[in-house]
């Protein structure tokens, strides 16, 4: 079977853990600092905390930002689950306003309308790679006073203009906190793990804190019984001065990751490749619409260009009714055939928790559910090969043949 997404991994990535296998230190060792390090050197940021997951990197950006009870955080609907739990988890109220058709991304201009008083942040998702329009977001947010926290668990290496400068995702001042996911079937894996990156040093030393139970080590940094007992009693003392949580990292995820990112900008320059096969191949194909980056589209405020997007997904939009066959049946002849597609993403407001929690129902975010009822993602992947590549191309081809003439 070809999977819509998998983990690229070789002998060097092997390697790697192996020497960490073979340290001193399966976790909380060097290579967590060494990891963190690169990350934010690469993306451009100041400081960079690595944790256990996506999912973490989000929760901690709600807490370390101050975001709790009353508040409102607005998101995208078209984006998994964790954009939006963050800010439950908080006990915040995660709210939606609805996407730009063709980006699949958040729209300015509906954050803009549907802004309400009670909005502290804004959690921005680069959908498939392609960055979202942070410096009208931020404008928005940051003039209301709230914090903007970009989702780029899509988008490690994507990069965008402003004024024909190049700002990189994660390494730019519209977005307060930027997080990613390591996650198997993104651009670079560690097996589990996430990322929140930051230039303001006290999020950055919060998450920390708040990643390992909330504990502090260092006596000058005490404030209570460590500090008075820390001189005579030892190395042993420490101190729980919050209620954190277990988020650490491991040494063996972080020498993973670290040397999978070594190998970025071969990763994201074959899904480019990928990207365009498919474009070429599918652009004059009635009833679907390709993920096409349309440079006329753009304001010198904001703009791409096709070889500044590092892919993560490849979706298409595709008339199933106009096909006259539904999207189900679709995958199930694509997997007869030996291809893995999915479905990115179900709007997170439709699901039960959200209606029965937050009233949510359906309508609330129309271009959303127009763009999800047409979704289909294909498989891309930096292992994909010439010949699997054309199976893909030729069946989606092949099953569009017969209904078109």
């Amino acid at each position: 079977m070809i999977p819509y997404g998998r983990q690229s991994i070789d002998a060097d990535d092997i390697a790697a853990v192996a020497r960490a296998l073979q340290s001193d230190y399966l976790t909380t060792g060097p290579m967590v600092e060494a990891f963190e390090q690169a990350f934010a050197e690469a993306v451009g940021a100041k400081y960079a905390v690595a944790v256990s997951h996506g999912t973490a990197a989000l929760h901690l950006a709600m807490l370390v930002a101050g975001i709790g009870s009353g508040d409102r955080v607005v998101t995208s609907p078209n984006t998994f689950l964790a954009s939006a739990n963050c800010a439950a988890m908080v006990g915040a109220i995660p709210d939606f306003v609805d996407i730009e058709p063709n980006s699949q991304n958040m729209d300015p201009a509906a954050l803009r309308a549907q802004w309400k008083p009670d909005v502290k942040a804004v959690v921005a998702v680069d959908y498939a790679g392609r960055p979202a329009n942070m410096p009208e977001i931020s404008e928005i947010a940051h003039s209301r006073g709230a914090i903007v926290i970009e989702d780029a668990c899509h988008a490690l290496g994507s990069r965008f203009q402003v004024n024909g400068k190049t700002y990189s995702v994660g390494g730019h001042s519209w977005a307060d906190i930027t997080t990613y996911s390591f996650h198997p079937v993104k651009t670079i894996t560690s097996g589990e793990g996430g990322m929140l990156v930051t230039n303001n040093k006290a999020f950055a030393d919060r998450a920390r804190l708040l990643r390992s139970h909330g504990i502090v080590r260092d006596p000058d940094a005490m404030i209570g019984f460590g500090r008075l007992s820390a001189a005579s009693s030892g190395s042993w003392v420490y101190e729980m001065q919050e209620l954190g949580f277990n988020y650490r990292l491991s040494d063996l995820h972080c020498a993973l990751g670290r040397n999978q990112l070594l190998k970025l900008e071969k990763f994201t320059s074959r899904r480019r490749e990928i990207v365009n096969d498919y474009n070429n191949a599918f652009r004059d194909l009635e009833y679907l619409n390709t993920p096409e980056i349309d440079v006329t589209s753009f304001t010198s405020d904001f703009s791409l260009e096709p070889d500044t997007i590092s892919w993560h997904l490849y979706t298409l939009q595709i008339d199933f009714t106009a096909l006259q066959i539904t999207r189900a049946e679709v995958m199930q002849k694509l997997r007869d055939k030996g291809i893995v597609t999915q479905v990115l993403y179900v709007p997170v407001y439709w699901q039960p928790w959200y209606e029965k929690t937050y009233g949510y129902k359906v309508g609330k975010c129309p271009q959303a559910e127009s763009c999800y009822g047409k979704s289909l993602s294909l498989p891309l992947f930096y292992d994909l090969g010439t010949k699997d590549l054309k199976q893909v191309i030729d069946t989606i081809s092949g099953l569009c043949a017969p209904i078109l003439g």
